[in-house]
């Protein structure tokens, strides 16, 4: 289950209880930090927590600055300089160097539109939506806080914005829907400085394993753990049953031909062919080719099948484009030396993932520059009219 997805179950016990809780959120990271914009935490009156904004080392001072948030009935954002050394509050050396941003807004349950409820939202839909915060960095400005969400047609939800904003607002989440980046804004308009973080909520991660042996009863565990959908087809009903899966996952029987039939791809769609039916593997493969929106395709086995593959397709007329040989990662998985169902999982999705951000899977300390990107990091200041 994913973090969003606990996250979300924790606010509707916490409103079924009518126990008071805080949403704390990342809003910018200048430098190193374990958690980047976007990563939050619930917390209630009880002290429960769920989420979280670091490694570990901030949930203490948060857990004190959301019960004042709390008594105040007010959003409040807290700076954490993790490269102060002499910080007391959050302890001396801890080698992150980097300036958090963390805005804590209490939730009124009442509000049909408060943050969480925008979250759950946007955790719906299929499509890519942009959830819009805004802070002030001047800690004696209002803090507005979470309150609008804009899908990729680039209709608002939530709250009514300015109309002086409405424009230039819709016109950066186009450009952050087309580059798939969040964006941080510093908009002037009449003497008054709004800041914004336009957080581009990604859809999970969608895995579709093609054959439903016990290998893939593994990988699925693992999958799950991430958070990811998972879809799990074979033309054995003996093997491709609800019985042996987790009940998040989605079972499908059905022949090759069928097997997009039942799917709905999108850009974050990896397929796995591993039904140790030759056969089978060649006919998805075939009707996944003509899929351009699927990112990743991984074939279970050796070199000597892919290449029997790509011969037998080139008999029949089919030959592949450098984009689609691109995407097809055979024999599927990292390097890692994987010998058990379980390594060989961790070889499988950890090559998902690196394709699906756009990293080189590497070793880290081989990796020149910050481990995680900076792009579109920097407040853009524009000046409304």
């Amino acid at each position: 289950m994913r973090e969003i997805d606990v996250i979300i179950d924790s606010y509707e016990t916490a409103k079924s209880a009518d126990v008071p809780c805080v949403l704390a959120t990342v809003v910018h990271v200048e430098g190193s930090s374990y958690r980047r914009a976007g990563a939050r935490m619930l917390i209630d009156e009880n002290g429960l927590m769920t989420g979280a904004i670091s490694g570990g080392c901030l949930e203490g001072d948060a857990l004190r600055k959301a019960l004042h948030a709390l008594h105040k009935s007010k959003n409040k954002l807290v700076t954490y300089d993790t490269s102060d050394e002499e910080d007391a509050v959050i302890g001396a050396q801890l080698g992150c160097n980097g300036v958090i941003q963390v805005l804590f807004e209490p939730i009124d349950f009442k509000y049909e539109e408060n943050p969480i409820e925008l979250l759950k939202q946007a955790n719906r839909e299929k499509k890519l939506m942009i959830i819009g915060t805004f802070f002030h960095l001047e800690k004696s400005k209002d803090q507005i806080g979470t309150t609008f969400l804009i899908d990729e047609d680039l209709q608002i939800h939530g709250k009514e914005l300015e109309p002086k904003l409405n424009n230039q607002l819709t016109a950066d989440c186009k450009s952050a829907f087309e580059d798939n980046a969040s964006l941080f804004r510093e908009y002037a308009v009449d003497q008054e400085r709004h800041y914004v973080f336009l957080e581009v909520f990604s859809r999970p991660t969608m895995l579709v394993l093609v054959g439903a042996g016990n290998d893939a009863q593994m990988l699925a565990q693992m999958a799950e753990v991430l958070g990811w959908d998972i879809v799990v087809t074979d033309g054995r009903p003996t093997h491709a049953s609800s019985d042996r899966f987790a009940s998040s996952c989605q079972v499908v029987v059905a022949k090759p031909e069928e097997v997009l039939h039942q799917i709905e791809v999108t850009n974050r769609t990896a397929f796995v062919l591993m039904t140790h039916n030759y056969a089978y593997d060649l006919s998805v493969l075939k009707a996944l080719l003509n899929k351009s929106e699927i990112p990743y395709i991984g074939i279970l086995g050796p070199k000597k099948k892919y290449q029997r593959m790509l011969d037998d397709l080139a008999n029949e007329g089919i030959e592949l484009n450098e984009d689609q040989l691109a995407k097809i990662h055979a024999p599927v998985g990292l390097e890692i030396g994987a010998e058990t169902p379980a390594e060989i999982g961790l070889s499988i999705l950890s090559e998902i993932q690196s394709v699906l951000a756009g990293t080189k899977g590497g070793k880290l300390k081989e990796k020149e520059g910050p481990i995680h990107l900076k792009k579109n990091n920097e407040f853009k200041r524009i000046i409304i009219e």
